[in-house]
């Protein structure tokens, strides 16, 4: 299992009239965290489209909103990879407060592609190797 917590300060922007954040911008606090535990393995999206010839397109999103995140609070994006990826990776994310209190959970699901052809195909070895690691019983 591999995880990664991502610190962020809720943006004015992000809320809505009541001061909570709005309920669609949780996808992008999920976007957040995965491009940041990616880059913490060496691996960016860029790099991936550019030099592997591999796109990321979501395919499933599932959230649980437990407590609302409000304006300027720091939180905390939690994204774990649960099993090696084959032909989709899962990330699981969590959303803590300051007082590491569960604001919201979900997961995404996304497949790599190859751009090309438009067709399904395996985890780049690349990644594969960086996560191993972490997926190694003893």
């Amino acid at each position: 299992m591999y995880s990664f917590d991502f610190q962020k300060r809720v943006r004015y922007g992000e809320t809505d009239q009541m001061g909570f954040v709005y309920y669609g911008n949780y996808a992008q606090y999920y976007e957040i965290g995965r491009v940041e535990m990616l880059r913490s393995l060496g691996m960016t999206y860029k790099y991936m489209e550019e030099e592997l010839g591999i796109m990321m397109p979501v395919v499933s999103m599932q959230v649980r909103y437990l407590r609302p995140a409000t304006y300027d609070q720091l939180i905390t994006i939690r994204t774990t990879l649960r099993e090696l990826p084959d032909t989709k990776i899962t990330f699981h994310m969590e959303l803590f407060n300051e007082e590491g209190k569960l604001l919201n959970a979900g997961q995404v699901a996304l497949k790599f592609l190859d751009p090309k052809t438009g067709k399904t195909v395996p985890t780049p070895p690349e990644l594969l190797n960086k996560l191993a690691p972490y997926f190694e019983t003893t």
